[in-house]
């Protein structure tokens, strides 16, 4: 299935049913009075996050989605049946974007997450609304109202906990092969990878994170070189990032520290707060290079690139230091989730204390019988 993560449709709520203006002329009843019923409500549109779903696929080809009207109203006090509403199921990790305003309408983040995208109008009333003593043949009725249209922007952003970075051919694939489910398509020439792989790694059994692999960058893919940085946005909801680096030094002419920072500096056009992200340096492809050189040629590297966060040598096609990677970041996930628990913590009991001080004597907060 082709991989879609970005699209734009238009939604159209129901019109609502017309109310109808009736008068009952049944036998030995010639004056009945008025019994014309409501029209029925319009069709509404809703959508749902559904986590057996990948991609925006179904709506490239699907662009408009029209609910169905309510029916009118008609005489002896028959009210107009509501037209049903329509439900659209979409991945998890959905953002959907108004085109008109750019009003964020709903971040889609949870299975089974419910948002109501255009909202059907309502039925109009019948003139059995609209009789009293003193209007007792009422002709009044109401139309029913318009539903919703709105054009939506659909955009899909992957969740997973972390995020693999680097210029192409630097071993990214190999590497969430190596360490999770996935199976990705691995090749030796550029641009391998085309879309975006989610994989889960298993630490133990009871024990795993979600890691995902978004095609290559290289300088100048803000100004749309190579892909473009069109797949960043898969890495704005990780919590961390692995800037994969590949030191096999097969070409002299290029500089792996040069490459780093030009990397660096497309994260930070894109988006500053991405840039600001936890990054770790991943040392690949030390297998090649000969042990008497590794540790020089990794001490010249961290020196050049000026990196005072973490650094990790491995070889993702030997699986040397894979391990060790593993660990290091299932640990550093827990404690970042242990960090934002407290945090909620902190923040109930404080909002407990701020309730417990309340003077139950103030006549603001008495209780009225």
């Amino acid at each position: 299935m082709k991989f879609i993560d970005e699209a734009r449709i238009e939604v159209i709520g129901g019109n609502g049913g017309n109310g109808c203006a009736s008068f009952c002329r049944e036998k030995f009843r010639p004056f009945g009075g008025p019994d014309g019923g409501d029209g029925g409500k319009g069709g509404s549109i809703w959508a749902v996050a559904d986590r057996n779903i990948n991609t925006l696929v179904d709506f490239r080809y699907s662009k408009v989605h029209r609910a169905k009207d309510g029916e009118p109203g008609r005489g002896s006090d028959c009210y107009g049946k509501g037209a049903d509403d329509i439900t659209l199921r979409i991945p998890v990790g959905t953002l959907i974007v108004d085109e008109t305003n750019g009003e964020i309408i709903a971040d889609m983040t949870e299975h089974g997450q419910t948002e109501l995208l255009a909202k059907g109008g309502e039925g109009g009333w019948g003139n059995i609304h609209f009789k009293s003593s003193t209007n007792r043949a009422p002709r009044q009725k109401t139309e029913g109202k318009e539903g919703e249209r709105r054009e939506l922007r659909l955009e899909l952003k992957v969740l997973a906990d972390v995020g693999l970075l680097g210029m192409p051919n630097a071993g990214k694939s190999t590497f969430i092969t190596a360490v999770s489910n996935a199976k990705p398509k691995i090749a030796d020439y550029p641009f391998t990878t085309l879309h975006p792989n989610l994989g889960v790694v298993r630490v133990s059994h009871e024990k795993s994170f979600v890691i995902a692999d978004i095609p290559g960058l290289i300088e100048g893919a803000a100004e749309g070189a190579g892909l473009g940085h069109q797949f960043l946005k898969h890495l704005q909801r990780t919590n961390l990032l692995l800037h994969i680096v590949d030191m096999s030094q097969f070409d002299a002419n290029v500089d792996p520290v040069k490459e780093a920072k030009a990397l660096v500096k497309e994260l930070e056009k894109y988006d500053p707060s991405l840039a600001q992200k936890p990054r770790w340096m991943v040392l690949n492809k030390l297998d090649v290079v000969p042990e008497d050189d590794r540790k020089k040629v990794v001490k010249d590297f961290v020196k050049r690139m000026g990196f005072k966060g973490p650094v990790f040598e491995i070889s993702a096609l030997s699986h040397e230091g894979c391990p060790e990677l593993v660990n290091a970041i299932y640990k550093h996930l827990e404690e970042k989730r242990a960090l934002e628990h407290r945090a909620e913590e902190t923040t109930i009991t404080e909002e407990a204390r701020a309730i417990s001080s309340i003077d139950a004597d103030d006549p603001r907060f008495k209780v009225i019988d």
